[in-house]
């Protein structure tokens, strides 16, 4: 069965309370409590997005959403009461696409989950430009990246922050215009979004110390150079 949303939370009212939510306001949602629960759901099941605890019970959401990342590419929130920088940093680096902190406004919660799952929607229609710099190559009708010829793996994140920088050459995008509409939401921290250009500079450019493509515009935000090689 196809879903939009897997609530993976081992609180099972808060898991419960997601889903009935969810599912009033026409975002079919289905829970589990645990990891092996999450892994099974996925042998039977689709969805297009979840939503993972990091505390569950005896196993960790964080080497949960690391199984996850090698089987699929889906957008994967953290949910968690744990609220340091540093937890953030982990989620993001191990593969999570965004970290939302308990206690949260299910109304919050539901429109971020849409607007994501709306974007990705929109992504699928088809398009045929291949977009170079460098040593990269973007497919937009295949979502893949290259870089030397290689497969350049991105999550799915980084893939649509890319994909926003380069269809918006060569002019400063504040953080803003950023969160509006590569998260398509207001309430995404800057750590976050510096996480994630960190790992794109990592992936994709010589020296990510002294990055020649994605620029930073001190005070403001970034600047894609398409031209700069």
């Amino acid at each position: 069965m196809k879903y939009k949303c897997l609530v993976v939370d081992d609180e099972k009212d808060l898991a419960d309370s997601i889903a009935e939510y969810f599912n009033m306001f026409d975002v079919p949602t289905f829970c589990v409590y645990d990891s092996d629960s999450c892994m099974e759901f996925f042998k039977k099941n689709q969805a297009e997005l979840i939503l993972l605890d990091i505390n569950l019970g005896e196993n960790s959401g964080f080497e949960l959403c690391k199984k996850i990342r090698k089987e699929m590419n889906i957008p994967i929130f953290f949910i968690s009461a744990r609220s340091s920088e540093d937890d953030m940093i982990i989620a993001l680096n191990i593969g999570g696409d965004d970290y939302i902190c308990k206690p949260f406004s299910l109304g919050v919660l539901c429109a971020k989950v849409k607007a994501v799952l709306k974007r990705y929607e929109e992504s699928n229609t088809s398009q045929t430009e291949i977009i170079r710099f460098g040593d990269v190559e973007i497919n937009l009708d295949a979502k893949t990246v290259k870089r030397k010829g290689e497969p350049l793996k991105l999550k799915s994140m980084e893939y649509k922050l890319l994909s926003y920088f380069v269809k918006n050459p060569n002019r400063v995008i504040d953080k803003n215009e950023l969160f509006d509409n590569v998260w398509e939401d207001k309430f995404t921290s800057d750590g976050t979004l510096n996480v994630h250009i960190r790992h794109l500079r990592e992936k994709l450019e010589e020296n990510p110390n002294e990055p020649q493509f994605i620029q930073t515009v001190w005070g403001t935000g970034y600047i894609f150079q398409k031209d700069s090689l």
